[in-house]
């Protein structure tokens, strides 16, 4: 997950430095709002951390759904790298901070502690670059 956001995230950046993709108005407009409520989502790692496994689960879901909403509201390159973002976290909606109690999870896996840092720090790197793509 972190390598897939991390090569996403340095693809983008080097078209935005080539002027192969220079961001519209309403790119930039999309990506701050994006940017800020990963921001608002996931906290420092070390805040992260102190959180129960429930908690910080709600964080990166709350995180993904600040970026399917950026995805529903643009097209074209944009789009193209939000949705390789979403799907690089996609394995997140398979997780869960609830025993199963001996019944059926649908599939539902409980992360490690190294997996929600992973989703995390990527989710840190997202906000990044869509902070660099709103400034550009």
């Amino acid at each position: 997950m972190g390598t897939v956001i991390e090569d996403l995230a340095e693809e983008a950046e080097r078209q935005i430095r080539e002027r192969s993709w220079v961001p519209a108005p309403t790119e930039r407009a999309v990506t701050a709002k994006a940017a800020a409520g990963l921001r608002a989502a996931i906290g420092a790692s070390q805040s992260q951390e102190t959180l129960s496994a429930i908690d910080r689960l709600a964080h990166v879901r709350e995180a993904l759904a600040v970026l399917a909403v950026a995805l529903a509201n643009v097209h074209g390159r944009l789009a193209w790298f939000l949705g390789a973002a979403v799907t690089a976290l996609a394995p997140v909606l398979q997780w869960r901070a609830l025993p199963a109690d001996d019944g059926p999870t649908f599939g539902a896996i409980s992360p490690t502690p190294h997996q929600y840092s992973e989703a995390e720090d990527a989710i840190r790197r997202l906000q990044t670059t869509l902070a660099a793509i709103a400034a550009a």
